[in-house]
């Protein structure tokens, strides 16, 4: 993969550093020099098209001023105590919006108004951040959403206007209760999506893809022929799992799994996974029932 090659090659370079394992990835970090003389350059070579906007980790309590940054194409605020987005920015420029590692409760439904062009939005760790602002539908450019780490309660059908997604990230959204029928489908260029650890409690039953064993979710993704990672909510069921595994797509991409609750068998076989070429995680959740874990060629 071309984007592996880079992070390579910036390792070798000593520009970036190895950053250990977080949920199970690898992570690269940047030293604080290397970062300041990065953003110093980018800084000094910027144009009106080329502009950055950073100030993550400057302990800010509010969101900046929206006329500093409305020339902006890169921006970050990651690593501040921001509660409340009450502005309405007008920023056609933007591309990169990080609000990551912040207090985030509120977002106003203005805010998504007047970026057209953002391609990359980060809201994730903002464990506050319990909906989404109406205006997000106006995101029509939006390639990457994470929304991890949130405590968002359900995806809005607006969401569907948003074509050109080719990330959603909803990993740890333990209060995340519904995904409308028909939305994920509707994500025809999705290459990532992970719902990792997310919620063990009840879902509303109506239009509702995380309703019941996962079937409705599981035929959707079926028709994303884009994808190459993958993380789906727990399965609850043998019958279930060898569904799942059986369709070529699933094989290809999928990287952890999530069973909850398996009751069919006092025996589980891990050769049945045998056909999951990218499988690095597997996690068992209260399968009190099962015994015996065994590699039995099937």
């Amino acid at each position: 993969m071309h984007g592996n090659y880079i992070i390579n090659s910036l390792l070798s370079a000593c520009l970036l550093e190895n950053g250990g394992e977080i949920g199970g990835e690898d992570c690269v970090k940047m030293h604080d020099v290397v970062r300041d003389m990065a953003l110093w350059i980018a800084c000094e070579l910027e144009t009106k098209e080329e502009k950055f906007f950073v100030k993550a980790g400057a302990q800010l309590f509010e969101e900046p001023d929206v006329k500093a940054w409305e020339g902006a194409k890169r921006m970050s605020v990651m690593k501040n105590q921001i509660e409340v987005l009450k502005g309405t920015p007008k920023c056609p420029n933007l591309r990169t919006l990080f609000l990551s590692e912040n207090k985030l409760q509120v977002v106003s439904n203005g805010f998504c108004r007047f970026i057209p062009h953002l391609m990359v939005l980060n809201l994730s760790e903002n464990i506050g951040l319990g909906a989404l602002p109406e205006g997000i539908s106006q995101l029509i450019s939006l390639q990457s959403l994470d929304l991890s780490w949130t405590s968002i309660t359900e995806l809005p059908m607006e969401l569907k206007s948003l074509t050109n997604l080719k990330m959603l990230d909803l990993s740890c959204t333990y209060d995340l209760r519904k995904i409308p029928s028909h939305l994920m489908s509707s994500f025809s260029k999705l290459q990532i999506f992970r719902t990792w650890c997310t919620t063990s409690g009840d879902y509303p039953m109506e239009d509702n893809v995380l309703n019941g064993d996962n079937e409705n979710l599981i035929e959707e993704l079926k028709s994303l022929r884009h994808l190459n990672i993958l993380t789906i909510p727990p399965i609850k069921s043998l019958f279930a799992l060898e569904r799942f595994v059986s369709f070529h797509l699933f094989q290809c991409c999928t990287q952890a799994l999530h069973l909850r609750h398996l009751r069919e068998s006092n025996v589980f076989n891990v050769l049945c996974l045998e056909n999951m070429e990218r499988l690095e995680t597997l996690c068992f959740e209260g399968c009190g029932s099962i015994e015996e874990i065994k590699m039995e060629k099937l």
